[in-house]
């Protein structure tokens, strides 16, 4: 029996966000280059968006990129962006068929131009889509997207357009790449690592962590369900004492 039948629909985690972790030692692992371990996520990722717009979750967010992978070797990025390209051309009609719609966060005007072009494109094909919202976290970092968000407020409020009174937890989130998007409910990352990497660091505030040594290459659809399972089994507080929440 799939773990998918164990799962209580009316109590499905709203956001899901992953980090997609373990591609290159994967690779490493099975005597291939690291490019072959980026290409077989690729396939992981297909088939978590097929468990994903089963289950009908409403968002899903993939840390794909940040801006510390610049650093890394030229040869590597340049495989990574030509991945993304030809990923998003082929799965672009999948996304039609199956309605979702695909959004990205982080500082897009660092991508290679037909990278940038691939995206907007699918971006914009896709945005009437109603079903499950696809946000790839692309060249992006946390400390960076708070930075660029407190450089809005502190000109708004040198413009006078802002009281420094009136800053709140809410302006800072509406300032944030994420604004109109709900903070995740669960956090996912493969390959055995146990920190978060610069991802989300605002809005995970209160998510649900869950960590698995599989690297994501051998990610697959029941070990979301696995993943979901184990957050249904959390109590989520907020703050608040477990007697509070039965009152």
């Amino acid at each position: 029996m799939s773990l998918i039948e164990k799962i209580d629909k009316s109590r499905l985690p709203r956001h899901v966000a992953i980090i997609m972790d373990g591609n290159g030692r994967w690779a490493k692992a099975k005597g291939k280059d690291r490019s072959f371990g980026h290409q077989e996520g690729v396939v992981s990722v297909r088939k978590i968006m097929d468990a994903v717009t089963r289950l009908g979750l409403e968002y899903l967010t993939l840390y794909t990129f940040s801006t510390e992978n610049w650093n890394r070797p030229e040869e590597e990025i340049q495989a990574l962006m030509s991945l993304l390209v030809s990923a998003i051309h082929k799965e672009t009609p999948d996304m039609m068929k199956k309605n979702v719609r695909l959004t990205a966060i982080g500082d897009l005007s660092r991508l290679r131009d037909d990278a940038y072009d691939t995206l907007g494109e699918c971006m914009r094909m896709t945005a009437g889509n109603t079903g499950t919202t696809l946000v790839l976290a692309l060249s992006y970092s946390s400390r960076w997207e708070i930075t660029m968000a407190l450089r809005h407020i502190v000109r708004e409020v040198l413009e006078h357009k802002l009281e420094v009174k009136d800053i709140t937890e809410a302006v800072v989130s509406n300032h944030l790449m994420t604004r109109n998007i709900p903070d995740p409910d669960l956090l996912i990352r493969t390959g055995g690592e146990k920190r978060v990497s610069n991802f989300l660091l605002w809005q995970l505030s209160y998510a649900e962590f869950y960590f698995t040594d599989l690297y994501w290459p051998d990610f697959r659809e029941e070990d979301l369900y696995e993943a979901i399972l184990y957050y249904q089994q959390r109590e989520r507080r907020f703050g608040k004492t477990s007697e509070q929440l039965i009152l």
